[in-house]
């Protein structure tokens, strides 16, 4: 199996160096290339054509979320971790809505970091968990008001997209983080099966991207 190549984009010489240490060090892991600025990054990731970019949001020139949007509109195949200290709600939606795979924070462990670099090279979408937590105590700050309105756009928006009682279960473990291979072994039905499921929720949603299929299932509540 072919390594996964990374390109980084981070404009912190010290954060830059400690992420190509500790990707360097898992042998299925190679770093193509480095940059210190976001459309330089961008130049970089569509001349070099690596699995996985991993993005900065505060880039000097043009932001990572521009960089990743510029980079998924010419090139959707390569894949985009979001490696940043923000943990703004606006920053994370715009962050998935610009074709981002996976978000996480600079405060992850370096097995968490590997991990996700990983994951969202085999398409899976990755949310830090810290992240998780941050989206989801935004929503439970609402007011009973917003809640009862949440409640009826979580069954409006199921019926709105036409999604079955299995979808939603796969949806969430979509959301989870969980790769094709765990959804069929955690709801026991075949591989192919799961795809389909996939494949079905993704038309359902309007959607091209399992990351994108995360966000707008979090946006509307229908997880």
């Amino acid at each position: 199996m072919a390594n996964i190549r990374v390109l980084i984009v981070e404009d912190h010489d010290m954060a830059r160096m400690g992420l190509s240490v500790i990707l360097s060090k898992n042998p299925k892991i190679e770093i193509a290339d480095m940059s210190a600025d976001g459309e330089e990054g961008v130049e970089k990731a569509l001349k070099l054509k690596p699995d996985v970019v991993i993005m900065d949001i505060g880039l000097p020139t043009i932001d990572g979320i521009e960089a990743t949007r510029k980079i998924k509109n010419s090139n959707p195949s390569i894949k985009v971790l979001m490696y940043t200290s923000r943990e703004d709600e606006d920053d994370i939606f715009d962050s998935f809505k610009a074709g981002a795979d996976g978000y996480i924070t600079k405060g992850a462990t370096s097995d968490q970091t590997v991990a996700a670099v990983i994951a969202v090279s085999e398409g899976a979408g990755w949310l830090d968990p810290a992240i998780a937590k941050v989206v989801l105590t935004n929503i439970r700050k609402s007011s009973d008001v917003e809640k009862k309105r949440g409640e009826i756009n979580y069954k409006l928006g199921k019926n709105l997209y036409g999604l079955t009682e299995r979808e939603m279960e796969v949806l969430a473990l979509i959301v989870d983080g969980m790769s094709n291979p765990q959804i069929s072994e955690k709801l026991v039905i075949t591989l192919s099966t799961t795809k389909t499921h996939v494949h079905s929720i993704l038309q359902k949603l309007y959607v091209e991207s399992r990351s994108k299929a995360v966000a707008t299932a979090m946006k509307e509540g229908l997880v």
